[in-house]
């Protein structure tokens, strides 16, 4: 069993219809077809929606895509028609909210890596593979890959795992030109944001996108390159061959499958309420995240 410890009930606001539910962002829709998506505070860990929010959370995570969008316009178009809030919305929509153009969604999770771990470390100790492409022999959990790689990924339901496809099923799916399109743009967008988070001192080891189509334009939707969607390490910190200290949710993982918690995972209980200071550490990253890559404050 896994999903919402505690799904919560969506917020009716006048002018706005709500679609969908997801495990951080509610999506509406507006009189004039455009899409409202909110992100709230929830988190998530091991396909569960925890009980317990981070603050600041959405906000951080809506104002830091925001910031991303500007560093990639020339490389591809985004979604976002608007921040202003709607009206009749409630205050606490305040910059954590998006009006955005209705594309035709790609039904696949858009992976670049450029560094080994987590479910491609796992594929690459059994068979020296990710999503089917060949890698050297030696590589360790951490290891920068000798370029980075496009590892495609099928889209999940709230609960449930995203599953890595290789580049020949995408192309099955969706058409070899649009396959093609996706692993250019999105191996192209990661090289940018790369790039721009080096210079600040962070190794972006990977991350995920989704893409839509505007008539034929290819368009980047949801969020980019937050701690939700991204692995970014402290370069100072990387040491290939152990787990790596990582801006995100760490360390709600880590007090999840702690002694402390009192939750087995491979029960069908459902996690338990975070304490205060595990919720404090966790906002504290994704503030220092944002911090570092901004190069502003966050207040």
């Amino acid at each position: 069993m896994s999903g919402f410890v505690e799904k919560p009930e969506p917020l009716e606001v006048p002018g706005l219809v709500h679609l969908h539910t997801g495990k951080v962002r509610e999506l509406y829709q507006n009189e004039a077809g455009d899409l409202v998506m909110v992100a709230s505070d929830r988190t998530s860990a091991f396909d569960w929606v925890l009980p317990t929010e981070i603050p600041d959370k959405g906000r951080i995570l809506t104002q830091l895509s925001l910031w991303w969008f500007d560093q990639l316009a020339d490389l591809v178009p985004n979604h976002v028609l608007s921040t202003e809030l709607p009206a009749g919305a409630p205050a606490d929509w305040a910059g954590r909210t998006l009006i955005c153009k209705s594309l035709r969604m790609v039904p696949v999770e858009c992976v670049a890596r450029g560094y080994l771990t987590g479910s491609g470390l796992a594929e690459y100790k059994a068979s020296r593979t990710v999503c089917g492409l060949a890698l050297p022999e030696g590589l360790v959990d951490g290891s920068e890959l000798p370029a980075p790689i496009f590892t495609p990924a099928t889209k999940a339901a709230v609960g449930e795992h995203d599953e890595n496809v290789s580049y020949e099923e995408v192309a099955r799916q969706v058409g070899a030109d649009t396959a093609a399109q996706l692993r250019q743009t999105t191996l192209a967008v990661y090289s940018r944001a790369r790039d721009i988070a080096r210079d600040r001192g962070i190794i972006l080891a990977d991350t995920k996108f989704e893409f839509g189509y505007e008539g034929d334009t290819l368009v980047v939707a949801d969020e980019v390159l937050t701690p939700d969607s991204s692995r970014f390490w402290p370069a100072d910190q990387w040491q290939p061959g152990r787990a790596q200290q990582s801006y995100d949710k760490q360390f709600v993982r880590d007090w999840l499958t702690s002694d402390a918690s009192g939750w087995v995972r491979a029960s069908e209980q459902p996690p338990p309420e975070l304490p205060q200071e595990i919720v404090d550490a966790t906002r504290a990253k994704y503030v220092e995240a944002y911090e570092r890559l901004t190069g502003m404050s966050w207040s």
